[in-house]
């Protein structure tokens, strides 16, 4: 009992404090770093997954806000910014094998990103979406800050395209080794590589866990894909608006 009562001390503590959301994203994603380990990795217990799955539970259970939430979590958002530019570094290392790639690169790139909005568009279509649903589906492939800011310029819903991104990166970061097997590629450069075009920072992750050089073609991926749907969008966008009659 005395036990429990420190730990109701201590979460009392937390909740008043900004340290609440550093504290549960933290414990979270260290618990679920912890299982993915345990299950060897298996693509299926991704550990962004599981941590969402966590904090949403204890958000829910303590009727705790986001806004309090995000008061302490905001460091962990700040941190993507340095994570994204430390990314050089793998990709300075790779820079030779890039150079003997550009054109089968460049073709995958414009493949993959053609194929992310024009499905993603698609598929909402098919489904019976509105005309704001489309646009906030089409630049889910892209990294986060890229794909709001896109889905606010023709009027979608920026929030809902957030949650398109998280889900978009945790399916691939679980998929793509199941797909990439059946196609039977084996390649590191070409799975990196399409795990960042098609799954961002997420996917980027998965494949830094992997070896140095597939982490950095998957951060290629990223960062090329996040610029060429920013110039994709605007331009397929009306045309698909136009096919779907909206």
């Amino acid at each position: 009992m005395h036990g429990l009562a420190r730990l109701s001390d201590v979460w009392v503590y937390l909740a008043a404090s900004p340290l609440l959301g550093l504290t549960t994203t933290l414990v979270a994603y260290l618990f679920a770093l912890w299982v993915y380990r345990r299950l060897g990795y298996n693509p299926l217990a991704n550990p962004v997954l599981i941590a969402i799955a966590i904090v949403v539970s204890i958000l829910a259970i303590t009727h705790t806000p986001y806004k309090t939430y995000f008061e302490g979590a905001q460091f962990v958002h700040f941190m993507l910014g340095p994570a994204t530019v430390a990314l050089a570094m793998p990709l300075y290392k790779q820079w030779h094998n890039f150079r003997r790639a550009v054109l089968p690169l460049m073709l995958g790139l414009a493949a993959g990103s053609v194929t992310a909005v024009v499905s993603a568009v698609g598929i909402a279509y098919a489904m019976g979406a509105s005309r704001d649903i489309l646009i906030s589906m089409a630049p889910k492939s892209a990294t986060t800050p890229i794909a709001m800011a896109i889905a606010e310029r023709f009027g979608g819903l920026p929030s809902l395209t957030a949650v398109l991104v998280i889900c978009t990166g945790i399916l691939g970061a679980v998929l793509a080794r199941y797909v990439l097997n059946f196609l039977r590629i084996d390649s590191h450069p070409v799975r990196g590589f399409a795990l960042g075009v098609a799954s961002h920072g997420i996917g980027t992750a998965r494949a830094l866990q992997v070896s140095a050089e597939m982490g950095a073609f998957a951060g290629l991926g990223m960062g090329l894909n996040g610029v060429f749907t920013a110039v994709l969008v605007p331009v397929l966008m009306p045309l698909l608006l136009r096919w779907t009659g909206h």
